[in-house]
């Protein structure tokens, strides 16, 4: 009786205290050593500097080899096109995404704080890149009621790749309130954690207008951008030379390093040449050969590719026989870097807009000057005679002018994200080959499938979007290539 009573007491006395221990709760369970708050110079340097490494990986291990730049000899079945099980990258919703996210509280930050005003033009313009990057792969995205979860909404529906592109707020408009918020900040604050221009505001401008060249483009099939583009060819104001590049490099130490030139040997070899970059490079006799890869070390001097997709369980592949990607990608990883955008690719773009007739000027003369940044842009000095040999002079024997530029475009685009897979899915250029074991019945993939993730966390709205694309089929062409 004693002990039921003395239990009572203590128990009462307990609960007495219950309420005084929730008074300082949060300040007791803080670790005021922990950051709470970041800012904005670290948030946007960490936004670019992510996104591109991340991206230039998941170039190497995933984007070239839908693209068809590189082979891999492995049990590596997103070679073979089952891209539901990626192995080493082929995911990149979830970065993506986080960088978004990031990039959405930079640009609060610019906008609720004066002091931070200077950050709002390059916040919006990310968004507008990456926002394209994400749609472009996927098709219809979570994208106007996505990275709000503070707000209570958990479960974004998707919205079509035609409104994220178009729509108030999507990657258009965005762009244009970028270059507006830059032109309009009159602020003292210098642009800090820039490691793409070092601060210089108007190269963001350029930056910008060149997307707003390659995003009109990339939707002319679907949309008459005939004015707009040339608005801003007009202008004048986008990136013409290498030295205004969207690009920064990597270092050849950590942790500025690129990824893949740190990784085990093993590997780093399980991605070797393309028969696809086998034929385009030698056809052409191309000097990139030589910077891409490595000649075949059982035949000193001459250059081998494999079919993509290749069943490793039933073949006997000697790394000696085929040629290794190069030097750029390892030992000389510091000559190699994050691609945001170029000089060359503007020129690709608008050398295709001139073809098509939807802005003056000479398609032949910005083909070539195209290929001559190309060239520059990697390093390798290009051929005296290159642009007037029998399958590179512009339309020389009855060559399609277009596959010509869309070629050249795609050889300068390889380890540039998912670039050379994404615009085979929009022109058909190059020409690509169907896999050797194909696990997509013979057919080449035309969007990324959604994660599974998104099946488990966001049901409802996926099963709309998986509805839209045939129960989330990678061949659906997303709305651009329809």
């Amino acid at each position: 009786m004693k002990r039921k009573l003395y239990s009572l007491l203590l128990l009462t006395v307990l609960v007495g205290l219950l309420p005084g221990c929730t008074d300082r709760f949060e300040e007791i369970n803080t670790n005021p050593n922990a950051p709470v708050d970041v800012q904005p110079s670290l948030l946007l340097r960490k936004i670019i500097f992510d996104y591109g490494e991340q991206m230039s990986y998941e170039a190497f291990v995933a984007g070239n080899l839908l693209g068809q730049y590189f082979t891999a000899i492995d049990f590596n079945l997103f070679d073979r096109h089952s891209l539901s099980e990626p192995q080493y990258g082929g995911n990149p919703w979830p970065f993506m995404y986080s960088n978004l996210r990031d990039n959405e509280i930079l640009l609060q930050k610019a906008r609720t704080n004066a002091a931070f005003g200077v950050y709002e033009g390059p916040a919006l313009i990310m968004k507008a890149y990456i926002a394209a990057s994400l749609t472009d792969l996927y098709g219809d995205v979570p994208y106007s009621q996505a990275l709000q979860g503070k707000a209570g909404v958990i479960t974004p529906a998707y919205d079509t790749q035609e409104a994220i592109y178009t729509a108030p707020g999507g990657i258009l408009d965005n762009l244009d309130k970028g270059i507006a918020a830059i032109n309009s900040y009159k602020g003292p604050t210098a642009l800090e954690g820039d490691v793409l221009y070092a601060g210089n505001r108007n190269k963001w401008i350029l930056l910008a207008n060149s997307l707003k060249i390659k995003y009109l483009m990339r939707i002319s099939g679907k949309v008459n951008v005939q004015m707009a583009l040339q608005k801003v060819v007009a202008e004048g104001n986008f990136i013409k030379t290498n030295a205004d590049n969207a690009a920064f490099r990597f270092s050849l130490t950590q942790p500025n390093n690129f990824r893949m030139a740190t990784a085990r040997v093993g590997d780093f070899n399980l991605f070797i040449m393309s028969k696809t970059s086998e034929e385009l490079l030698t056809g052409l006799s191309d000097s990139r050969i030589a910077t891409y890869f490595r000649p075949a070390a059982a035949t000193p001097g001459s250059y081998k590719g494999l079919l993509n997709g290749p069943d490793a369980s039933r073949l006997s592949i000697s790394l000696a026989d085929y040629s290794l990607t190069g030097t750029i990608f390892r030992e000389n990883s510091d000559r190699l870097s994050a691609n945001f955008m170029t000089a060359a690719e503007t020129s690709f773009w608008l050398a295709e807009a001139a073809q098509r007739g939807l802005i003056p000027g000479s398609a032949r003369t910005l083909y070539e000057q195209g290929i001559t940044q190309s060239f520059d842009y990697w390093g390798t000095a290009l051929p005296a005679g290159y642009l007037t040999s029998s399958k590179v002079a512009y339309g020389l024997n009855g060559q399609n002018p277009l596959e010509q530029i869309l070629t050249q475009k795609w050889l300068g685009n390889i380890n540039n994200a998912y670039e050379g897979w994404t615009e085979y899915r929009r022109t058909g250029f190059p020409r690509l080959k169907t896999v050797s074991a194909s696990l997509n019945n013979g057919l080449i993939p035309v969007r990324m499938p959604y994660p599974a993730t998104e099946s488990a966390l966001n049901a409802v709205q996926y099963k709309i979007a998986a509805d839209r694309t045939q129960n989330n089929s990678i061949n659906v062409p997303v709305w651009w290539a329809r």
